[in-house]
């Protein structure tokens, strides 16, 4: 705990922590209003309450699943430490389970900090029974921890300790957007073909949904009642000694062979293939192929583009449609987007180096250098938004030119804003979007927002928004223009950044 603590500090900084104290606060003084107004209320025990808290709970064990498989990843591959701990004398059950106990206290820790500045004083002022959903959240971490290791010993044998580690971390991210998936499967297969989470809360609304025996014990738990509280708490608990148990047996084995999936493989003599000519072909092709090895990191790219995927759908659909409304908004969301993703593709590129100074003494220009780092970053994200960009502007040609300049406007945008603002680092230590100064996020967000903004108001069929979104370009050009850094200042800050 004090290890996952202090990690989590060091990637957020001082700042951050002020940041999210003083966030927390605030949480609190609306929680306050909230504790008064419902202290004579009582919750009903009906469907639409019970298919509401069981989403709630289908949500947040998602998202502790997503964590707590990232962690069993971890702990065999990147701490290190577990051979020294073999070697003495504690047995490998011992270890898994105290390792994973810690797992699913930090999975509780993040859902309970997020819940306490409303639950805390609703349970003061009125309903002391309703702090058994802590209770409730962390039996939903130990089944999710159980679940996590299950899942990664799983891939070990079916897989291999080589693939396990990629395809672990590309799962994980799946998962943790899973529930977001599902939940648009209305706007990506059809109203014809699925009927949604909101249609069925609203259909329990209205008294038209008959839940299935056990369905309300989640809610029932959850408001504190002792047996459903009681078999909650019993089967988190339960799955996670079953599976620490039952996987601490071969831990130590698997640990070993994961430690040994590191090296490299005794491979056969390949002909060597023509060297690209140029500083900018090489550097491309050594970006393109240090970016798609290394899928750990590649991971965390996938969530922002997992959002984005459904929203390219519902878009779509919309100019199929030809929806008013739909479209702008769609074409200003998958604007920011972009933005975002090659904000973490081109960060990537750019700052995640183990040997800067190497590049920075090689007989090379090194605009050329940048430029090749710039477009390896932007290729990934062409390549997903081409079709898209096509089959838009044959449905509807207005939006769809706009977003042919939008789209790639608000990615370039935030590839300039990485290379002009690098702090390189170990690809190792990329984990974290921490490395990234606090400047630059913001930068982006806001560069992000005002392109997606304009690109909204020039899909609309007003020229007075086409007006407006001008006007917005201007000023984003103007905000990208007070960024730049030219050669030498990228170079002072790199010597500010390594020292």
């Amino acid at each position: 705990m004090r290890l996952a603590w202090r990690g989590y500090f060091t990637r957020a900084g001082k700042r951050s922590a002020w940041i999210l104290g003083i966030l927390f606060v605030g949480m609190f003084f609306m929680g306050v209003p909230m504790g008064l107004g419902l202290r004579h209320a009582q919750m009903p025990i009906e469907a639409v309450t019970i298919v509401i808290a069981d989403a709630a709970v289908a949500v947040i064990f998602t998202l502790m699943l997503s964590q707590t498989l990232a962690a069993a990843t971890e702990a065999l591959y990147a701490r290190a430490d577990l051979d020294l701990l073999f070697s003495s004398p504690i047995a490998p059950r011992k270890v898994l389970t105290v390792r994973f106990a810690a797992v699913a206290t930090m999975a509780f820790s993040t859902f309970a900090i997020l819940a306490t500045p409303f639950l805390l004083p609703i349970a003061v002022l009125g309903h002391p029974a309703w702090l058994a959903v802590y209770l409730v959240m962390f039996a939903l971490a130990l089944a999710a921890s159980a679940a996590g290791l299950s899942l990664a010993m799983g891939l070990f044998h079916l897989i291999g300790p080589r693939r396990t580690r990629a395809v672990a971390q590309v799962m994980a991210a799946l998962i943790g957007a899973a529930f977001f998936l599902v939940s648009q499967s209305r706007n990506l297969l059809g109203a014809e073909q699925t009927k949604g989470l909101a249609g069925l809360i609203a259909r329990a609304a209205q008294g038209q949904v008959t839940t299935p025996p056990l369905a309300d014990w989640p809610l029932r738990a959850m408001l504190g009642q002792p047996l459903p509280l009681l078999v909650v708490v019993v089967i988190g608990a339960g799955l996670f000694l079953a599976a620490t148990n039952w996987i601490g047996r071969r831990f130590a084995a698997d640990a070993a062979a994961a430690s040994g999936a590191g090296q490299p493989r005794q491979k056969t003599a390949k002909r060597a293939g023509a060297f690209a000519n140029g500083v900018f072909a090489v550097t491309l092709r050594k970006e393109l192929r240090l970016l798609f090895r290394d899928i750990p990191l590649l991971s965390q790219v996938l969530f922002r583009v997992l959002y984005m995927l459904p929203l390219v759908f519902v878009l779509l659909r919309s100019a199929g449609r030809m929806n008013t409304f739909a479209l702008p908004a769609g074409v200003g969301a998958v604007t920011f987007l972009a933005g975002q993703v090659a904000a973490s593709l081109t960060w990537i590129t750019f700052s995640a180096e183990d040997v800067p100074e190497l590049i920075a003494l090689a007989p090379a220009s090194m605009t050329q250098v940048w430029r090749a780092k710039l477009v390896a970053g932007l290729l990934p994200l062409a390549g997903l938004l081409i079709l898209p960009v096509l089959a838009l502007i044959v449905m509807a040609p207005r939006a769809g030119l706009v977003a042919l300049v939008c789209w790639p406007a608000s990615a370039l945008a935030s590839g300039l804003i990485n290379q002009w603002r690098q702090r390189p680092a170990k690809r190792s230590d990329f984990r974290r979007r921490a490395s990234a100064s606090w400047l630059t996020g913001f930068a982006q967000l806001g560069l992000g927002a005002l392109i997606a903004w304009a690109a909204g108001m020039a899909a609309a069929p007003s020229l007075w928004a086409l007006a407006g979104a001008v006007v917005l370009l201007i000023f984003a050009g103007i905000f990208l223009g007070l960024l730049r850094r030219n050669e030498a200042e990228i170079r002072a800050g790199l010597m500010v950044a390594a020292t």
